[in-house]
């Protein structure tokens, strides 16, 4: 488990917007249930066998954990189709109770406080085939143009347990694991973390490959990728040192991805610049083609967009620039720093993944094009944004309700409060500063409020109230009276308080609007021309 600050929570207790549609199932999937809170989960070794021709799963995972508080029923959680087989502690098998993909397992052995005990679950079956990968995730099994299986994993949201058997609540990240990957012969497998050795067994007519990962993962980041894979390496001069670069595609898109690839180095120069060092230098970093189109699988980031730049060919910002780089490398990658370093500890929070992750994109363009040509691009993703719900989903059930803002409107929130405090490299080294603080950690928002308002000495506690948990955008609301110009923040929190640039007839002002009507005297009694900073995300609305 990292180390954190952990809180003892009520298993049960939903922190709901409005939402009351879960059930027992949601409870045991997104709480920290008493049968998760007592241990912390240490190292894991999965060692399966994967078998495409039946499209089954075979093994065991092995769970080293600490005791925190004495007790003796211990949550695993797999997911339907696959079923636990058996389940030992030193020889001797225990006995499971299941509620659906929730499995309660009752220790013989007394479980003594700060000791080190393990586990070995034994599971088999057929996983759920990916529906639509990777939103709708699973196992995907496809062939390549050769007729090679083709076979990858992916799993946000759906959770790990979808096809192997682990602590599957984000609170609680492994310290390190290894995994052994059986695979026909004439395949490969790519895991996260870097390759030890391969192992042939010559009789089944199969290769063993293990892969060992030395930092905490989350365990939506874990993933197979099984394919005729070619690889090759190019190593990184980074903040850090020589970081090893390592790609695998298909054997068929050799020549076309070393060409397109190049966009991997360009990627870890603007993040480690605006973002701190690539978190996982002992781990190395993969790019791995995927039979979907790319997730943020740690240290094994897949790809499938085609070898083209945007996003499958297209501009999500419709301004040019998202054609200027490969969407999925770019914005997959930039998860390593946001999502698999600093990582939520409820689903909840997902905003911190993908809203710091795609206020990335804006910054990549930045570095390489310039602040105006970054600014635009940010801008430009706003037409995504709905406003319909808080970004801050409900707590302890697993529910995110991963709605599309959590995107682009996360994005824009951070590019709104980069105005606000008007210093650009104080807020590079704020944004480097939470990779540091947080370093391999599971976070909060209100740590991630917390740590920004101290780093930029901002009071910032109405702005993440009025952005996070209402889905209103502050309208700043004027009129003129005489030469007075009039204004306030309209459809907005009581006690929001946003300062905002603007231009009043060529004039820069900085003016701190409330709730209540303000008024700035003006030069003269004609209707002033009023210029908003376009890179604060509100509404403007003449007030009649």
């Amino acid at each position: 488990m990292r180390r954190v600050l952990f809180f003892s929570m009520v298993w049960f207790t939903l922190h709901l917007n409005g939402q009351s549609n879960y059930d027992r199932q949601d409870s045991l999937r997104g709480g920290i249930t008493p049968e998760r809170a007592w241990w912390d989960v240490s190292y894991y070794h999965l060692a399966i066998e994967v078998k495409p021709d039946t499209r089954e799963i075979i093994g065991s995972n092995r769970v080293y954990y600490q005791v925190l508080e004495s007790h003796d029923v211990l949550q695993i959680d797999l997911q339907a189709p696959l079923k636990i087989t058996k389940v030992l502690q030193e020889g001797q098998s225990l006995d499971i109770h299941s509620e659906g993909n929730a499995h309660f397992i009752t220790l013989i052995k007394p479980q003594g406080v700060g000791n080190m005990e393990s586990i070995q679950i034994f599971y088999a079956g057929k996983p759920q085939t990916a529906k639509r990968p990777p939103w709708d995730g699973g196992v995907t099994w496809q062939q390549d143009a050769k007729g090679m299986d083709f076979i990858a994993t992916s799993c946000q949201g759906l959770g790990a347990s979808v096809w192997w058997p682990n602590k599957d609540h984000m609170y609680d990240e492994v310290d390190s694991m290894l995994m052994s990957i059986e695979v026909p012969q004439a395949l490969v497998d790519v895991s996260n973390g870097r390759l030890r050795n391969i192992e042939q067994n010559d009789q089944k007519g199969t290769k063993t490959y293990h892969w060992f990962v030395a930092n905490p993962i989350n365990n939506y980041g874990v993933n197979i990728n099984i394919g005729d894979y070619v690889s090759w390496s190019s190593p990184y001069a980074g903040l850090n040192g020589p970081l090893d670069v390592t790609y695998w595609v298909l054997r068929e898109n050799e020549v076309k991805a070393k060409k397109h690839f190049v966009e991997v180095p360009r990627m870890l120069e603007a993040f480690e610049f605006w973002l701190g060092p690539y978190p996982f230098y002992e781990d190395g970093f993969q790019l791995v083609e995927a039979p979907y189109l790319g997730m943020e699988h740690q240290s094994s980031i897949t790809y499938g967009n085609q070898f083209q730049n945007g996003y499958l060919g297209r501009d999500v910002s419709g301004t040019g620039w998202g054609l200027k780089f490969d969407f999925i490398i770019v914005h997959e990658s930039g998860h390593e720093w946001f999502a698999n370093n600093v990582t939520f500890k409820d689903a909840a929070d997902i905003w911190i993944h993908e809203g710091f992750t795609a206020y990335s994109e804006s910054l990549f363009v930045e570095y390489f094009y310039g602040k105006a040509a970054g600014q635009e691009y940010c801008r430009g993703t706003r037409k995504s944004i709905r406003n319909k719900f808080p970004m801050i989903g409900d707590y302890h059930v697993n529910s995110s309700h991963h709605d599309s803002d959590v995107y682009s409107k996360g994005a824009n929130l951070l590019n709104t409060l980069r105005q606000i405090l008007n210093d650009d490299e104080r807020w590079r080294q704020t944004l480097r500063g939470i990779g540091a603080a947080f370093y391999h950690q599971t976070v909060t928002t209100e740590q991630i409020e917390t740590f920004m308002a101290e780093e930029t000495g901002l009071e910032l506690q109405s702005f993440f109230d009025q952005y996070l948990r209402t889905s209103q955008i502050p309208i700043f609301e004027y009129h003129t009276e005489e030469d007075n110009l009039i204004y306030r923040w309209g459809e907005t929190l009581e006690g929001f308080n946003m300062p905002i640039d603007l231009k009043i007839d060529d004039e820069s002002v900085r003016l701190t609007p409330t709730t209540s009507w303000q008024a700035y005297p003006l030069a003269h009694r004609m209707a002033p021309a009023l210029e908003i900073d376009p890179n604060y995300y509100i509404e403007v609305k003449p007030f009649r």
